[in-house]
């Protein structure tokens, strides 16, 4: 009896499909079934099987893209997504970048006259096209030919995830995403600075939004506190941003699923806030361990034995405008005007320091010393004597000292 190999697979799966010789051909498969094939492809192959036959051109129209980046990033790459339009409805990811200088997007609404009048020789491509795609559920905006407002841009119902990055003359607006994209999980805007809006115009998305980074975006207001009922948010970072608030108000019952926090130093306690005065500093450390033990990672701070190291989501200081801040004079140890969080094996705590950490202050335990019975004890003692090499200078000061001591102390 005869034994018959089966084809071995050169080159791509497409051309695999494209072969005369496979096993089954175009009229022995329904469309429906091809469409089915197809969502298995990226959509370079399925653009090019598309060819073979008018019934695989029906299908590819019906056939569910899988998420796969297609990136616009040249005059091809535009043309060949004005060929998607139709050919291939159903994209589901797409990145908007610029193409070769001399080519740009047609201006939106109320645009800045003086980009018009920059780029008037430019060659201009339609944007609207975008909105043929209404199965879109990623959606990257990378380029700075976006002049004005596009609310073409922001009406997708099925989209997930929206990320807008450098955009400097693109205008949109929070609450146009409440009403456009009812589905979004994810949000990433960075460095655009004609992003505009308030954080409650997001509470209609309340039930989906799983990720908010709005970053270097002056321009948004609202507290934060606004979001801390979202019951799926894992993720919020708003460095940058005008955004209010106050980081003691979060409890148990708030922010119930997050992650990772970031907040701006408009925040008290966001990213490189100034305390006004010493005293406040203790019974506000101790909100935060609250904090740190419902989730230990939630700010992705840089606790550490490595005493030069500050926390890089804090970098927390005594402001320049405080009554306990005075200047010194160069010959001594700078003032311990910075905040660290120290970690001794399981121990955690705080101390005030200098800027670069080399002096601090004696440490403020936040969690009793662990028993000498305890798994661990020993190395606990070995990184507490790394830790208090800094407390030398400092010795006996729990907080910064006064003028009148620290000037005693350089003597």
């Amino acid at each position: 009896m005869a034994h018959h190999k089966k084809p071995r697979l050169n080159g791509s799966a497409s051309d695999y499909a494209l072969n005369r010789n496979s096993s089954a051909t175009a009229n022995e498969l329904s469309g429906d079934v091809v469409a089915i094939i197809f969502g298995c492809f990226p959509p370079k192959d399925i653009m090019r099987m598309r060819c073979v036959c008018k019934k695989w051109r029906e299908a590819a129209k019906g056939t569910i893209v899988p998420i796969a980046e297609f990136r616009m990033n040249s005059v091809n790459k535009y043309n060949a997504l004005v060929a998607m339009t139709t050919a291939l409805p159903n994209l589901q990811e797409i990145t908007l970048r610029d193409m070769i200088f001399g080519h740009r997007f047609v201006d939106g609404e109320d645009p800045y006259e003086a980009r018009v009048t920059l780029t008037a020789n430019f060659d201009i491509h339609d944007i609207d096209i975008i909105s043929n795609f209404r199965k879109l559920r990623v959606l990257h905006i990378e380029t700075v030919y976006l002049n004005g407002r596009y609310p073409v841009l922001f009406d997708f119902p099925l989209l997930r995830e929206l990320r807008v990055t450098t955009s400097d003359y693109l205008k949109f607006d929070l609450g146009i995403l409440s009403a456009g994209c009812p589905s979004l999980k994810t949000l990433k805007v960075t460095f655009t600075e004609n992003l505009t809006g308030d954080l409650r115009s997001l509470r209609v998305l309340k039930d989906t939004l799983e990720k908010v980074e709005i970053t270097s975006c002056q321009r948004i207001e609202g507290n934060f506190m606004d979001l801390a009922a979202f019951p799926r948010l894992k993720k919020l970072d708003l460095w940058g941003t005008a955004t209010t608030g106050d980081i003691r108000d979060i409890c148990k019952k708030y922010f119930p699923a997050l992650e990772n926090l970031c907040l701006p130093d408009t925040v008290i306690g966001g990213s490189c806030y100034k305390f006004h005065s010493i005293s406040e500093v203790p019974s506000f450390m101790h909100t935060i361990h609250v904090l740190l033990q419902r989730t230990p990672d939630l700010f992705d701070t840089d606790i550490t034995t490595t005493d030069s190291l500050l926390s890089t989501a804090f970098c927390w200081e005594l402001s320049k405008d405080s009554p306990d801040w005075y200047q010194w004079e160069s010959g001594c140890a700078e003032p311990p005007f910075n905040l660290k969080f120290i970690r001794a094996g399981s121990r955690l705590g705080w101390s005030w320091c200098t800027w670069n950490g080399d002096y601090s202050c004696e440490i403020n335990w936040l969690d009793p010393e662990p028993s000498s019975e305890n798994i661990g004890y020993e190395d606990y003692i070995e990184e507490l004597q790394l830790v208090e090499r800094c407390a030398d200078f400092y010795r006996g000061y729990n907080q910064p000292p006064t003028l009148v001591e620290y000037n005693r102390l350089c003597e």
